[in-house]
């Protein structure tokens, strides 16, 4: 089953926030960061892989030789199936509240 991923603002963001940070330091590593984080991104359309999250409702991969987690979760779509929608794009060494996300 192939679904269609969809990627919330909180999780460009985030994205965004951490590309950026990598990329001030060396922009050759922030191109294959993000690269990783996007590929593991899409590839939960074709096969979601990942653990049940932390947080009720939510499922977490963690992007293959990188320190990121993609959290996300299943929208039904109006039209049939169901869409994946990449809600957080997380640093594996921040804190995690219990039952809620890492803040900014």
């Amino acid at each position: 089953m192939n679904r269609p991923v969809f990627w919330a603002a909180t999780a460009l963001e985030e994205l965004d926030r951490s590309i950026g940070y990598i990329a001030e330091r060396n922009p050759s590593a922030a191109r294959r960061v993000l690269a990783g984080i996007r590929e593991a991104a899409e590839r939960l359309g074709a096969a979601a892989t990942g653990r049940r999250g932390r947080v009720s409702g939510t499922y977490e991969k963690v992007v293959a030789g990188r320190p990121y987690i993609v959290a996300y979760t299943f929208r039904s779509m109006p039209s049939g199936g169901e869409s994946v929608i990449i809600l957080h794009v997380i640093h594996s060494a921040r804190d995690w509240p219990e039952g809620g996300w890492p803040g900014p």
